[in-house]
């Protein structure tokens, strides 16, 4: 293995500390029977889902980026006081504003700690994780917090069976701090934006082009629209692509990742993306059968699943990938230095 470490101007930055949650409501795929046409057998022969979380009413986002702060903090046993920045990826925030960040810093009490949301689909905990990143790199700041997380299920229409099966509630955050001497932490990123993808994976109205009312209500155009088809063929191309080309151009081969965690969209896009790395299955991390598609929440609780596996540990090369609505696509390399 020939490990090329891309230069930083400044200082390293590495992940010291991850907190996760998902809300305690569990929707099964029996109880969807219920609800749709629509089987377990189905549901498991496409996605690979078996359940996943709802968060409860009158909780919103903010409140399972709380929850797992509160857990990521207490791992790193620093006070909340201490955080200087929070940067969330979500799609769906408590409103449209203030923005999330505002919300968990005021709950999680980080007095003087500033932060902003950032928009990325699915791809919202990689592109927010390179932000703060950046922000530890540049020297601004040594305490970041990053958090990933969606409530998928406000915007899934219970109607649609290609949709509604597909989507749950969660998220995790992770502490980004400068690495000691001797650690490597984020090594490299390979992000991407192909905004003709917007028309095959949105929720058309709620903005200033489509503003709220009866009509957009009556329409369905709170929900989310797929083409399917469209999402699934980008994903499979672009996940494969990113990843190549990250590992490529740092001089290393699949077979020496100590784990892969991709984004938990679909088990065959997984699946697909891992035989084109030459990855063992044994370190491809799914868990997509327990939590479904929670958008920015997949990556830290599929980190958090690879680590209570035995899976992912101090010292381990890690890649992380994901594909999502814009359409988005985003890949980062690290050593694991937990």
């Amino acid at each position: 293995m020939s490990l090329a470490v891309r230069p930083v101007v400044g200082r390293r930055a590495k992940i010291s500390a991850l907190g996760t949650y998902v809300p305690p409501k569990v929707l099964t795929n029996q109880d969807l029977e219920k609800m749709v046409e629509t089987t377990d057998q189905w549901i498991l022969d496409r996605t690979g889902i078996r359940e996943r979380h709802v968060l409860e009413q009158g909780k919103g986002v903010s409140d399972i980026c709380v929850e797992a702060a509160k857990k990521c903090l207490a791992a790193r046993g620093i006070a909340p006081t201490e955080v200087e920045a929070i940067v969330i990826g979500t799609v769906t925030p408590d409103m449209m504003f203030p923005s999330t960040a505002c919300l968990v810093q005021d709950k999680l009490g980080a007095k003087g700690a500033w932060g902003f949301d950032v928009s990325g689909g699915c791809c919202g905990f990689v592109y927010a994780l390179q932000a703060g990143v950046k922000l530890v790199e540049s020297g601004a700041h040594k305490k970041v917090l990053v958090c990933g997380a969606d409530a998928n299920t406000r915007m899934t229409d219970y109607s649609d069976r290609t949709t509604c099966v597909l989507f749950g509630d969660g998220g995790g955050a992770v502490l980004i701090e400068p690495a000691e001497e001797g650690e490597i932490g984020m090594i490299d990123f390979v992000h991407e934006v192909d905004g003709s993808g917007g028309v095959s994976l949105n929720m058309p109205a709620g903005g200033s082009l489509n503003p709220s009312t009866h009509e957009t209500v009556d329409k369905k155009m709170h929900y989310i629209h797929q083409d399917g088809q469209a999402v699934y063929k980008f994903a499979v191309r672009k996940m494969a692509e990113s990843t190549t080309r990250i590992l490529e151009r740092n001089g290393i081969k699949g077979s020496d990742l100590g784990c892969f965690i991709p984004h938990q969209a679909n088990k065959r896009i997984i699946t697909a993306t891992a035989d084109r790395l030459g990855m063992p299955e044994d370190r491809v991390i799914i868990n997509i059968e327990k939590y479904g598609n929670t958008s920015a929440g997949t990556i830290p609780l599929a980190m958090e699943t690879a680590v209570e596996d035995g899976k992912l540990k101090k010292g381990d090369l890690v890649l992380l990938a994901a594909v999502g609505a814009g359409f988005t696509v985003g890949a980062a390399l690290l050593r694991w230095e937990i």
